[in-house]
């Protein structure tokens, strides 16, 4: 184990168990964004939001919606909306329904953006 990976280790040890499991979730989220795929459907899967949903959960979940889209391009503005959650203790939902809304007008926009080419 390098130097790295300890002090990630060490981070997580120190957390409450929910933040563990988020900080879990979001290294879930970030392996997945860098994982390849074969093929990519530019029509938005049909995953209905949960009642209760956390912002990590959320992300998977509208990155499983919307696969077609450049993870690398949506996740900077995601990041921030998590982090307005995580750091600044937002509401989840309010950031939930933001990132709804930010996946959907990404979508919109590659879909202009297809069609225009």
């Amino acid at each position: 184990m390098n130097k790295k990976e300890k002090k990630l280790l060490e981070f997580y040890h120190r957390l409450p168990a929910d933040q563990a499991e988020t900080l879990l979730a979001y290294a879930e989220f970030m392996a997945e964004r860098f994982g390849q795929v074969d093929e990519i459907s530019e029509d938005p899967q049909n995953i209905p939001r949960p009642e209760q949903e956390n912002v990590v959960a959320a992300i998977k979940r509208l990155s499983a919606t919307y696969p077609m889209l450049d993870k690398g391009k949506v996740f900077n503005d995601a990041s921030s909306l998590m982090s307005q959650h995580i750091i600044q203790g937002r509401e989840a939902v309010e950031v939930i329904d933001e990132l709804e809304a930010l996946f959907k007008q990404e979508y919109t926009d590659f879909i202009n953006d297809r069609d225009a080419t």
